[in-house]
């Protein structure tokens, strides 16, 4: 995956540095999915988190990958934390999971991912399984504007309500338990095609996103109370299933 990239966190304090920031509990071994949010509970970046012996490898998408790495120095203060960048490379597959991969936290539809200095893949179409288990991705569907719950984190593993204060928790904290979310993300049917980022209206009023599309599904940004019956987005037809 060359559009990931691989930061390392080192030092005594790593664990607990990262602990503290994150959305998941970094402690549960294996591989975490989680985020980082802002103060008011809004999306920074998502990542992967592995604990090694010596450091902690985090898996991030290259375009949110520097935002990451300054926030996270932004953080660190005086803790013994050190933040860099490895040359180490994302791979990713649906198949048989080649030796030291470790399992998509997401979704088992998701497969594996593994780290290493080679490239390993297969013909996967990544698009259709987002869009067939309304997986989220940075920059599409995680944007600065997203609440990680209304993209699914809860259902994606990627959030714990459990292990204490991190940054935007308690914005998250209240949406789970004293809010009904009233918008979100959904797989949708589509038929037709539009860009990323088309309104999806209902009636005249606008109700929804439309975002990726594959095989005649997508996933869409929606206001639930709202989207009701046949749908549109520019020239195409937009249905709940």
């Amino acid at each position: 995956m060359t559009d990931h990239t691989v930061l390392a966190l080192t030092g005594a304090d790593r664990i607990d540095f990262l602990q503290g920031l994150v959305s998941n509990d970094i402690k549960h071994g294996g591989l975490v999915y989680g985020a980082l949010l802002t103060p008011q509970g809004k999306y920074i970046a998502d990542f992967f988190t592995l604990l090694e012996s010596d450091r902690i490898i985090i898996d991030v998408a290259s375009s949110h990958a520097v935002t990451l790495a300054q926030r996270l120095n932004m953080y660190r203060l005086r803790a013994d934390v050190q933040i860099t960048e490895t040359d180490l490379i994302v791979s990713r597959g649906t198949g048989t999971a080649p030796t030291g991969a470790y399992s998509d936290p997401r979704h088992p539809a998701l497969g594996w991912r593994s780290y290493g200095d080679t490239v390993l893949s297969d013909n996967t179409d990544w698009n259709a399984l987002r869009v067939a288990h309304c997986v989220p991705d940075s920059g599409i569907e995680l944007t600065p504007e997203t609440y990680i719950l209304e993209a699914g984190f809860e259902r994606l593993h990627g959030i714990d309500f459990r292990k204490g204060c991190y940054v935007g928790q308690e914005i998250a904290a209240r949406m789970k338990h004293k809010t009904e979310l009233r918008k979100g993300l959904r797989t949708v049917i589509i038929k037709g095609a539009a860009p990323v980022g088309t309104d999806i209206v209902a009636g005249d009023k606008v109700v929804g996103t439309l975002l990726t599309q594959s095989g005649g599904q997508a996933i869409a940004y929606l206001r639930f109370d709202r989207a009701v019956g046949d749908m549109t987005a520019g020239d195409a037809t937009v249905t709940l299933p």
